[in-house]
């Protein structure tokens, strides 16, 4: 990698780790309906803007049904349910409840037989989902977090996945930065009747309108156009480390903002990042490339065949 793609990394983890803070700021003013919007509605500003910029190229309409599918599921119900799950939760408590994508996605592939059973695939999730709990049960007790947030946070992390799986199987090989442009645009136009109908804002202070003006445009389009932009460069491997770190962005903004964390929860940090570190061991066997993993990066996109050229 280049000093420029380290750079990059850095400011990516640090953009996606800072934005459940962010989400936590926002949700005091905004319904999380609202959040949702907003933040797809700054982001696809920021894409279409590179979108045309870059002249990228946008998906077909033929693929209208998967890309409505993963918008929902990659933005949509996530978004909505992190800034949900939130208003129980403490935002260092949920970054380290967002690692439990990759464990998802893995339990999702196993299931479509995309993936092989073997000990360190068991190992590894069996060691994730004890760290889980052990930060579940930290942050519970020591009143960071309700159960039913907990749930809500899963299940948003569990989108994640669920997208994943569907781009993998029905859009390989689209422009990456059309399909994010796309995603953003359809999140925005099926959340905006839903919010416009639901719960109003209460009085917007300027703390919860720049947080949600940094989430929009650096958390969701800036952020997407710095990871698309390392996959055309690096291995998918180099950049899944950014979800490894999330956690502990998590902890240090919370920390700046003044909340407070359990040992156990502490403890369980460590234990769901050795379970990912686990599973994502590089396989050393015929016929496998090195540096291969099984574990997909956190949205990660298919890449087309002008993006696998600049990566081989």
């Amino acid at each position: 990698m280049t000093r420029r793609d380290v750079l990059e990394m850095f400011i990516l983890s640090v953009v996606w780790g800072v934005s459940f803070l962010l989400i936590k700021l926002v949700g005091e003013v905004f319904p999380p309906v609202w959040v949702a919007l907003l933040r797809s509605v700054f982001g696809a500003l920021v894409l279409w803007a590179a979108l045309r910029w870059g002249r990228h190229s946008l998906p077909p309409a033929h693929l209208w049904k998967p890309l409505l599918l993963v918008a929902v599921f990659n933005n949509v119900l996530p978004w909505t349910f992190f800034a949900w799950g939130e208003q129980t939760v403490s935002s260092n408590i949920a970054a380290i409840l967002n690692a439990t994508t990759p464990l998802f996605s893995l339990l999702i592939a196993l299931g479509a037989r995309d993936a092989q059973v073997t000990g360190r695939v068991i190992g590894g999730v069996m060691i994730g989902l004890a760290g889980v709990a052990m930060t579940v049960s930290g942050g519970i007790s020591g009143g960071h977090a309700t159960l039913f947030g907990v749930l809500i946070l899963l299940a948003a992390s569990l989108g994640y996945a669920v997208a994943t799986s569907i781009a993998k199987r029905t859009l390989g090989g689209l422009n990456p930065v059309g399909l994010a442009t796309t995603q953003l645009t359809l999140s925005s136009l099926m959340l905006a009747p839903v919010a416009l109908l639901g719960p109003q804002p209460g009085p917007v202070t300027l703390t919860a309108l720049g947080s949600m003006l940094v989430l929009g445009v650096f958390g969701s389009g800036v952020a997407y156009l710095l990871y698309y932009g390392l996959l055309a460069r690096v291995s998918p491997t180099q950049v899944v480390a950014v979800t490894y770190v999330l956690p502990l962005w998590g902890l240090f903004w919370g920390a700046v903002a003044g909340e407070a964390i359990g040992l156990l929860s502490l403890l369980g940090v460590a234990v769901v990042l050795s379970g990912l570190l686990l599973l994502n061991m590089p396989r050393r066997s015929a016929g496998t490339q090195q540096g291969s993993s099984t574990l997909p990066a956190r949205e990660r996109p298919t890449l087309g065949p002008e993006q696998r050229r600049k990566q081989a």
